[in-house]
């Protein structure tokens, strides 16, 4: 029994070494004023869509002055496939609107500074979107592709 036990501990630790030398999930950089924070995924899936890994509680909290840019950097492995933008702000009359990007082709770009549209005055959420290749079919007829990656920041009162 001490034999077998000491064979499990062997196995566990060759399984921990195994997990630790995994890469690491993609960060997505929010900056803002002179501070930034770094948000891991709320969802990371492979291309696929399957294998997903994330935590829900993952959002990040930065202050955006009303009216200022916000500035999002993404890493090759976000850049590398198709990703967006998408944001809730309010309207000069309290009103919650929302807004998006254009869809960002593979390699295209690595940043983008989300300014709020004309009848905006306070960004309150925003999310990085990353496309997989899971299609299904879309609500208005043609194609919607799956969001395989999930970057949330929430924009703290001033």
């Amino acid at each position: 029994m001490h034999r077998g036990l000491k064979t499990l501990l062997a196995g566990a630790g060759v399984v921990l070494a195994a997990g630790c030398a995994a890469p690491s999930e993609p960060q997505v950089t929010f900056y803002s004023h002179g501070r930034s924070v770094e948000v891991a995924p709320a969802q990371y899936c492979n291309p696929n869509g399957e294998k997903c890994t994330g935590s829900p509680d993952a959002v990040g909290k930065l202050r955006v002055p009303d009216g200022s840019p916000l500035q999002i950097s993404v890493p090759g492995k976000v850049s590398e496939t198709p990703w967006q933008v998408v944001f809730l702000y309010r309207g000069a009359n309290g009103q919650e609107l929302d807004g998006r990007s254009p869809v960002f082709t593979p390699n295209e770009r690595h940043a983008y500074t989300l300014e709020l549209p004309p009848d905006g005055v306070h960004l309150e959420h925003v999310e990085v979107q990353q496309f997989s290749a899971v299609l299904t079919p879309g609500a208005d007829g043609g194609v919607d592709f799956g969001i395989g990656g999930s970057w949330v920041l929430n924009v703290e009162q001033q």
